[in-house]
């Protein structure tokens, strides 16, 4: 049985992500969030079709595809950085850390776009009242994921609970399509609280405080094993970072 997430209003957004340290808003309330209809972010979510292997995957699996994109969020402006390497300590992602990933960039009609631009102005707005950045500047990462089953089984986070060494991730569920399982678990990074739930609406959307808690989402299988190549999860993945992007150790 699917547990529901605990929803809030958009208008509680900063204080529940303030006093639990995440927070997830219905679809109603991520597109008042966004400025954007169902209908244009429906039309964005079609470039899912058109995702690039992950050629990084360290655990021999080919479940996973994406492509990524770089920001700067200065006040009302955002601006699309040079197609830049994605980086992690090994501290936060045992896995995959500590080597750069040059994923596929993102398509130009979805970096352009209007709905995603707003978005992370928006999103950007929100965080300022949480975590204030000393030059009003958020360095963003944006992630396209496709997980599917082709496998028979989709790992969405292979690397286990884990925080990404920023200040914000967000997480948009673009789609499930023939799967179970890929539940969200959210723990107190320093605590015992945790929390279980499944984002099964499209366009739901969670926000993770990532100096306070750790997450990971569970693997998802067919609901039809004879079935496994047409079964996925689909999200949108933001990581806010204030003071720069998070980069490998510089090589003289």
């Amino acid at each position: 049985m699917l547990l529901e997430p605990p929803y809030s209003s958009l208008n509680d957004l900063p204080v529940q992500l303030r006093q639990h340290g995440y927070v997830v808003v219905a679809p109603d309330q991520f597109y008042g969030l966004s400025g954007h209809s169902e209908n244009e972010w429906a039309q964005l979510a079609k470039s899912w079709q058109n995702l690039p292997p992950d050629e990084y995957l360290r655990d021999g699996g080919r479940y996973r595809q994406r492509r990524h994109a770089s920001f700067v969020i200065n006040n009302a402006s955002v601006q699309l950085a040079p197609h830049r390497a994605h980086w992690q300590p090994v501290a936060y992602n045992a896995l995959h850390g500590g080597i750069d990933r040059w994923f596929e960039p993102c398509e130009e009609e979805f970096v352009n776009s209007d709905a995603l631009k707003d978005c992370l102005i928006n999103l950007g707005n929100q965080l300022n009242q949480i975590k204030p950045t000393s030059n009003d500047a958020w360095y963003v990462e944006v992630h396209q994921f496709r997980i599917d089953t082709t496998d028979g089984i989709g790992r969405p986070t292979p690397e286990g609970a884990h925080r990404d060494g920023v200040d914000f991730v967000a997480v948009l569920m673009l789609g499930r399509h023939q799967i179970k399982g890929g539940e969200t678990r959210v723990f107190e990074a320093n605590g015992p609280q945790g929390q279980r739930f499944t984002l099964n609406q499209s366009f739901s959307l969670m926000i993770l405080d990532d100096e306070r808690v750790i997450h990971e989402s569970t693997p998802i299988q067919p609901i039809n094993p004879d079935n496994a190549s047409h079964a996925w999860r689909d999200t949108l993945v933001v990581t806010f970072r204030r003071n720069g992007f998070q980069d490998g150790p510089k090589v003289n």
